[in-house]
């Protein structure tokens, strides 16, 4: 069976101490130099001639690589990495190396849209723009749950071309999309594809889930990350971030995936305000319940099965609980016997992915009233969330 991997798409070179052997992060060499750019020119509109902002604007990706390249950035950020080496009697030392990655202007005030994993660990980050001018960055904030990152630089003196956000809530597949960013140092490099789905989870840098993620078949390798994936339009309609590997190498094989411009709209403000994002957490992992687990005598039909809770969390402490009946359903482990959570202030509850939406919309200290079906009894209790940790444990696998 072939192995399936998800690799940040961010490019990691790391230079050792002194008297030591260059080495890579992740497999990869940063192409140093390189400015080539590959540009396609097929037209973008779709069969309807509108595209997934709605305007009815079809654009040529030569179109869209002329207005949108300049507002794209190459990151190069100074990290240091903490390692153990035998040849060091087993001592912790320090690496220092450059992570490079993508961004975009958002603003004329200089504020850039990347990855979190981009800049993780980082000591100095460099912004270069398409007219080779390049500038420190000040990090305003990131939040590692959605993969999202915000710089800043002077304004002054740069010409900055801001790139026009549009709405990920109205992409379909089959939607044209086009990618610029730097792979492998390349500067500038345009992809076309399409939406090859929508409404994907993947996972965060620190283990939490992303809902909604895009998927497209264009191409995206390591440096994309933190760069547009772009309609037919010219707007943003998500951050590229992720590629499945589809085996042991590292490169594309055309499964990318891009966090949504509306999950980074929501958080902006906060990150510009307080560098961080606040959000409740309620410390349960659940399985949606569909058609697999109706035969299963579950006493409904609807809702999330709960399958973990951490031990203090605001739902162990709320008397939510795990089943300790386990079975394998479709080769997965699964425990039955739970509780099975229904609504939330309310509002049905059909998946996990609606449990997710329910409690990464609220605050740390946020009542939230949370209706449970178990031991043959419906109740409804009102929870206070908690504040979600750093990051996710194989207890809490990443979800609220």
């Amino acid at each position: 069976m072939q192995q399936r991997r998800m690799v940040l798409v961010g490019l990691v070179s790391v230079v050792l101490g002194a008297g030591a052997a260059v080495g890579i992060v992740e497999g990869f060499g940063l192409g140093g130099g390189h400015t080539s750019t590959i540009v396609e020119e097929a037209p973008l509109a779709s069969h309807d001639d509108t595209s997934s902002s709605g305007d009815g604007t079809g654009l040529t990706a030569r179109d869209i690589y002329k207005r949108d390249a300049p507002g794209v950035v190459y990151i190069k950020a100074q990290v240091v990495q903490r390692t153990q080496s035998p040849f060091d009697f087993g001592l912790p030392q320090e690496q220092q190396g450059t992570a490079t990655g993508s961004g975009f202007v958002i603003d004329k005030d200089g504020t850039i849209l990347t990855n979190a994993h981009v800049i993780n660990g980082a000591r100095k980050v460099t912004v270069v723009f398409a007219d080779k001018q390049q500038t420190v960055a000040k990090v305003l904030g990131k939040d590692e749950s959605t993969d999202l990152a915000l710089l800043k630089v002077d304004p002054a003196h740069l010409k900055l071309v801001p790139l026009a956000l549009g709405t990920s809530s109205t992409v379909q597949v089959g939607d044209p999309a086009v990618a610029i960013g730097n792979p492998f140092g390349l500067e500038r490099t345009l992809t076309t594809g399409v939406i090859s789905a929508v409404h994907r989870p993947i996972q965060a840098p620190n283990g939490f889930q992303i809902d909604d993620a895009i998927q497209t078949d264009a191409p995206i390798n390591p440096g994309n990350s933190g760069g547009p994936l772009i309609d037919a339009t010219g707007r943003v309609i998500g951050i590229n971030s992720q590629i499945e590997t589809g085996g042991s190498g590292n490169g594309s094989v055309g499964i990318g995936f891009a966090v949504p411009i509306d999950t980074a709209k929501r958080y902006i403000p906060q990150l510009k305000n307080t560098g961080r994002v606040d959000r409740g957490y309620l410390g349960v992992s659940t399985l949606t319940i569909d058609k697999s687990l109706r035969g299963l005598n579950l006493p409904v039909e609807r809702g999330a099965l709960v399958q973990s809770v951490t031990p203090g969390s605001p739902a162990y402490n709320a008397g939510i609980r795990a089943g300790d009946i386990s079975a394998t359903l479709d080769g997965k482990q699964i425990q039955l016997g739970g509780d099975i959570i229904t609504e939330v202030d309310g509002k049905a509850i059909d998946s996990n992915e609606d449990l997710t939406a329910a409690i990464a919309g609220r605050k740390q200290g946020d009542k939230v009233r949370i209706t449970i079906v178990g031991g043959g009894k419906e109740k409804t209790d009102e929870v206070t969330l908690g504040d979600r940790p750093a990051s996710a444990d194989t207890t809490t696998q990443g979800t609220p």
